[in-house]
C-alpha cells in the first residue's frame, strides 16, 4: 500500500510540473519557488523510499530468524524419527500387529516432516520475492532499469497422469483437515472412515504435495483389510502417477508383500528385489531383504 501511495504521489508531482510548463512563461520568482517545492517533494519521496527499504530489511531479518528456528526444529524431528524407526526394527521379529501400528505412526511423522519442509521452501520463496520487490522499487525511483528477478520459483505440474482435482464444494473440509483426519483414523484402526477421507482428499486436492501419500494410505487400508488385489492397484497408482514421491520405496515394498499374499510369489519376489536394488540402505531395503530371506530366495536372481 505504501508503494502505491509513493507511485501516485510521484505521478502527481510530475503531472503538476508538466502542466506548469505547458501554461506558458511565468515569472522567474514563481518558477524558482516551484523548483524549490519540486526538490522538496523529490527529497521527501526519496526519504520515504529509504524508510520503506529499512522496514523491508527489518522484516526480512525477522523472517530469516523464523526460517533458522524451523530448520533447527526439523533437525530435532529427524532425530526423533530415527529413534522411532530403530524401535520398529527392534520389535519386528516378535510383534507383528504392534509393528504394523508403529510403522504407520512413523509414516505419519515422515509425512509431517515433508509438509514442514514444503512450507519452509515456500517461506524462503516469499523472502526472495520480497527482496525483488525492493530492488524493483529502488530501480524505478532512481530511473534505472529494474534488475531481473532471481530465485523465483517456477510452478511445476506433478509428473505422471494424475487425475484433475474436482471443484471443492462449499463447506468441504480443507486439505489439511482431510489429510490429518485420515491419518488419525488409519492409525486408530477406523479404516473405512480413513478410506473415505483419503478418497475425498484425492478427489479435491489431487495436485497437492501430499496427494501421493493419500494414495499410498489407500493401499495400506486395503492391505490391512486383506483386500490385496485393491491394495496392489492402489500401490501401482503411487508408482505410476507420482514418480518423485518419497513413498515410492514403501509402495513397491508393500506391493511385493501383497502379491505374495495373493500367492503370486514370483511377481512379489521381483518387486522386493527391485526395492533392494533401487533403495539401498533404506528401511524398505532392510525389510525387503528380511522377507526374501524368510521366503528362502536369494537377494539377486540366479542365472
Amino acid at each position: 500500500m505504501r508503494i502505491r501511495h509513493i507511485a501516485i504521489f510521484s505521478a502527481a508531482v510530475l503531472g503538476g510540473a508538466l502542466a506548469g510548463s505547458l501554461v506558458g512563461p511565468r515569472p522567474a520568482e514563481a518558477v524558482a519557488r516551484e523548483l524549490i517545492e519540486l526538490q522538496r517533494d523529490v527529497t521527501s519521496l526519496l526519504q520515504g523510499q529509504k524508510d520503506l527499504a529499512t522496514q523491508v530489511t527489518q522484516d526480512h531479518t525477522g523472517m530469516r530468524t523464523i526460517v533458522d528456528q524451523t530448520n533447527s526444529s526439523l533437525g530435532k524431528i529427524e532425530g526423533t524419527m530415527g529413534s522411532l524407526q530403530k524401535s520398529v526394527q527392534d520389535v519386528q521379529a516378535n510383534s507383528g500387529a504392534r509393528l504394523d501400528t508403529m510403522s504407520t505412526q512413523v509414516q505419519g511423522l515422515s509425512d509431517n516432516l515433508e509438509e514442514i519442509k514444503s512450507r519452509l521452501g515456500k517461506l524462503n520463496q516469499q523472502l526472495v520475492d520480497l527482496q525483488n520487490s525492493v530492488q524493483s522499487l529502488d530501480a524505478k525511483i532512481s530511473g534505472a532499469t529494474p534488475a531481473p528477478a532471481t530465485g523465483t520459483a517456477t510452478p511445476t505440474s506433478p509428473a505422471g497422469s494424475q487425475p484433475a482435482s474436482a471443484a471443492v464444494p462449499a463447506g468441504a473440509p480443507s486439505a489439511d483437515t482431510l489429510y490429518s483426519n485420515g491419518l488419525r483414523d488409519i492409525t486408530s484402526g477406523k479404516y473405512d472412515l480413513a478410506r473415505s477421507e483419503f478418497e475425498d482428499y484425492l478427489k479435491y486436492y489431487g495436485e497437492t504435495d501430499l496427494a501421493s501419500n493419500a494414495q499410498f494410505y489407500l493401499g495400506e487400508i486395503f492391505y490391512k483389510q486383506k483386500q490385496y488385489v485393491d491394495a496392489v492397484a492402489a500401490y501401482d497408482k503411487v508408482l505410476s502417477n507420482y514418480p518423485k514421491s518419497f513413498k515410492l520405496g514403501p509402495a513397491r515394498l508393500r506391493k511385493g508383500m501383497a502379491l505374495i499374499e495373493l500367492g503370486q510369489k514370483t511377481a512379489g519376489v521381483r518387486e522386493l528385489r527391485e526395492v533392494v536394488k533401487r533403495f539401498p540402505g533404506s528401511d524398505e531395503d532392510r525389510l525387503g531383504r528380511a522377507k526374501l530371506k524368510e521366503l528362502g530366495v536369494p537377494i539377486t536372481p540366479t542365472r
